[in-house]
């Protein structure tokens, strides 16, 4: 007997059926996508050299190129200064109006807080973490720099409609129990390759009861679940912060998207309203491949041990073990709230000795702010150092880099061996409140153990 499968879309099928300029697709197929928006960072020199073997001279359409310089930033070697010199050549060449330069921020921080990328729309990005945008309901996918030079030339890539995961979050999060808890608990228990090429969705109270700050989490740390996308249904919240950033951007509250490049341009409707009429939502009875239900209200603060995403255990297990660094960052928990828990941890108290905390805001809005709000300052005074906004030691480059046998705690999302720069080094994984609690402490601790509720 043959199996019949619902006739409603996914969020995934209906992205790349609006990307394609198609009425219907479905998973498996492969489609012709223009995407709304292409991203490239550092690597954006190394592009340009695969650009110009194809025999092109001039990107298609620089409207839809978004560039930042974010993963060596300020230049630690002269060969890093000569690419960033490479990258604002090209920029200058081609006409880039979405260029963001060092020191405002990670690419996938900048963008959002620059509403370059909306709901509905679909963003393909020569950078791992591209699912990000997820956060506010746009199909958001990593893709290799032969690809991204390709629709530098063209507009149009191959894509394969991903099959679906639905992941429903009921309850709330427990006091000092974040976003990144629930995602390290999730890659835990189904393993980082669990979602391998899936559109991973999300749904339930918990998720809609976040901040957007704490949502931008999630479909981050899918990445290292191995999804080609993740997806949460964008809301008021959602809506009233992009048109806000919309109206700072384009000094005015009027307009609409341009057919040709995509982008916001003046007019006369609702900035909101153009929103929602963007936004894309999966069908009641769309088919999903599996379907996970998670309880918030059960959580504790897990921790991903050395060297994999996925071997994460509750805190509780390993409080105590010695660490050398923690590094409070990146376009995962890098943002105001997270800093703003880390000095709430630290007002008043020390970095144990031994131990350094680094602390690099994701992006210039949010150290300006955390500089307003005191949050620089109190961090500062416990002896913590900070950082020029960027990625800073994620990757290995500099800013914090290892000794051989350290032990780094990160608020990163990834934790393979030599990932910070020193193959002979262990990191592990946390929140931005364990972070900050097993600063003060010199080993892994639990905030709960030092802030009272």
């Amino acid at each position: 007997m043959s199996k019949t499968f619902a006739n409603g879309k996914t969020f995934a099928e209906k992205a790349l059926a609006r990307a394609s300029g198609q009425s219907s697709v479905v998973a498996g197929q492969i489609v012709d996508a223009r995407p709304d928006v292409i991203l490239s960072h550092d690597n954006t020199a190394a592009i340009w050299k695969i650009f110009r073997a194809l025999g092109i001279e001039r990107v298609k359409n620089p409207e839809r190129l978004a560039i930042t310089l974010d993963h060596a930033v300020p230049a630690p070697t002269t060969q890093h200064a000569q690419n960033h010199a490479d990258v604002r050549r090209f920029v200058d060449e081609m006409g880039v109006k979405n260029f963001f330069e060092v020191g405002r921020g990670i690419c996938h921080q900048v963008l959002s807080e620059e509403a370059v990328v909306l709901p509905g729309q679909t963003i393909l990005g020569a950078d791992s973490h591209t699912p990000h945008y997820g956060w506010m309901g746009a199909f958001g996918a990593g893709i290799g720099r032969s690809e991204v030079a390709a629709l530098w030339a063209t507009e149009e890539l191959w894509l394969r409609v991903p099959e679906s995961l639905k992941i429903t979050v009921n309850g709330s999060l427990g006091h000092w129990v974040t976003s990144k808890d629930l995602c390290l608990k999730i890659i835990g228990d189904l393993g980082a390759d669990g979602g391998l090429y899936y559109s991973v969705e999300f749904h339930g109270d918990a998720i809609s009861n976040m901040s957007l700050e704490s949502r931008m989490v999630i479909p981050n740390m899918m990445a290292e679940f191995g999804a080609k996308n993740a997806y949460l249904p964008p809301d008021e919240q959602v809506f009233e912060y992009l048109a806000t950033r919309l109206e700072k951007r384009l000094g005015t509250r009027d307009w609409r998207l341009s057919k040709d490049t995509g982008s916001p341009v003046s007019s006369l409707q609702s900035p909101i309203s153009s929103l929602q009429s963007l936004a894309l939502y999966p069908d009641l009875d769309a088919h999903y491949t599996a379907e996970y239900t998670f309880d918030a209200s059960s959580l504790e603060p897990m921790i991903a041990c050395p060297h994999t995403v996925d071997n994460v255990k509750p805190l509780s297990e390993i409080r105590g073990t010695r660490v050398q660094q923690a590094f409070l960052g990146t376009c995962t928990n890098g943002r105001l709230e997270d800093l703003a828990i880390a000095a709430k941890i630290v007002r008043g108290k020390k970095i144990a000795k031994g131990t350094r905390l680094l602390v690099i805001p994701a992006s210039s809005e949010v150290l300006r702010d955390a500089l307003r709000l005191g949050y620089i300052e109190t961090l500062a005074d416990a002896g913590a150092v900070i950082g020029v906004p960027g990625c800073g030691p994620c990757m290995g480059n500099h800013m914090g880099i290892p000794a051989p046998h350290e032990v780094t705690i990160s608020s990163a999302n990834r934790n393979f061996r030599g990932r910070m720069g020193t193959r002979d080094a262990e990191i592990y994984l946390a929140s931005p409140a364990v972070v900050a609690a097993s600063a003060l402490a010199g080993v892994i601790e639990d905030p709960r153990e030092i802030v009272s509720a």
